[in-house]
């Protein structure tokens, strides 16, 4: 499937949508003012579109920090291929425009979902693409930018699936967008690599631009130091965070830890292990919300 759709359009305007039939056959059309259209062949209305696009002008699109909340002036529909409504919001004192991609409601966005769309934005002069997604693949992490265009990957709450029993509010965090990790990838002497997190890059929407966060912000940070581009094993974690993680483990645990083990999992550097044979590896962030994000690095 390569977008959500088909789209409900009662209250938007008229736009094209790609869909995927009964029989896995890709569709595309325009949908009309004032028509239903059915998903995937269940039979039932379809109203997905319509049901995120109310909650995300509701909620806006939060990020780590409070400061730093999309919040939407308007949010109207747009007739495209991929993008399916406009949202206007403020960088400081100036108006902007986003282009906004709905992934599917049972599946994921790809990068080529995410490129597409891009250039769809860059086309008619959007500041920005923020896509709306329960998931994305793998290589969609490494996508964060098409020529001027910033592409913000927002993240979508599984409460969504609630559809009209969610009450669309302000309150909580329906839509988040996590960031990029900033990682520093060292070889050593010994031919050994060892892998060095920093924080994460977080757009900031009072400025328009990218801005580098501490470590603090991470709750856990995992590798896989052989990754096949298929699953994520886990074969290094570590944990961080403002507050000492040690000390909740012990309380939890009740009973002693090996501080010194501990130490080498309480890091924001890894432990050096051999280069992949697959030549690349895999980095996951989870933040305290349990939002993450995975990026690929090849390591020659």
């Amino acid at each position: 499937m390569r977008v959500a759709g088909p789209f409900t359009v009662e209250s938007l305007s008229p736009h094209r949508v790609v869909a995927v039939d009964a029989d896995d056959r890709l569709m595309e059309g325009v949908a009309e003012p004032g028509r239903r259209y059915r998903h995937n062949g269940s039979g039932t209305p379809e109203d997905f579109a319509d049901m995120i696009l109310e909650n995300l002008k509701a909620a806006g699109v939060q990020q780590a920090q409070k400061e730093d909340r999309i919040t939407f002036t308007s949010l109207t529909g747009w007739p495209g291929k991929y993008i399916c409504a406009e949202g206007k919001f403020m960088e400081g004192d100036r108006e902007r425009r986003a282009g906004i991609l709905i992934g599917p409601e049972f599946g994921t966005v790809s990068r080529p979902d995410l490129v597409a769309a891009a250039r769809e934005a860059g086309d008619a002069g959007f500041d920005v693409l923020i896509a709306c997604a329960f998931n994305y693949d793998a290589h969609s992490a490494e996508f964060d930018k098409l020529g001027r265009v910033p592409v913000l990957k927002a993240r979508m709450n599984p409460d969504l699936h609630m559809g009209d029993d969610l009450k669309a509010t302000a309150s909580g965090n329906l839509f988040v967008v996590f960031g990029e990790p900033d990682i520093d990838i060292e070889t050593l002497k010994d031919g050994m690599i060892r892998v060095r997190i920093n924080g994460i890059d977080v757009f900031k929407p009072q400025t328009g631009e990218i801005e580098s966060g501490g470590p603090e912000s991470i709750a856990l940070w995992m590798i896989d130091t052989d990754y096949n581009e298929e699953s994520f094993f886990v074969r290094h974690a570590y944990f961080l965070g403002a507050n000492d993680p040690y000390r909740a483990l012990k309380t939890t645990l009740k009973a002693e830890i090996d501080e010194e083990a501990w130490a080498s999992l309480n890091s924001d550097t890894s432990r050096p292990f051999p280069k992949p044979a697959s030549g690349r590896i895999a980095v996951k962030v989870i933040n305290h919300l349990g939002d993450e994000v995975m990026k690929v690095f090849s390591v020659g």
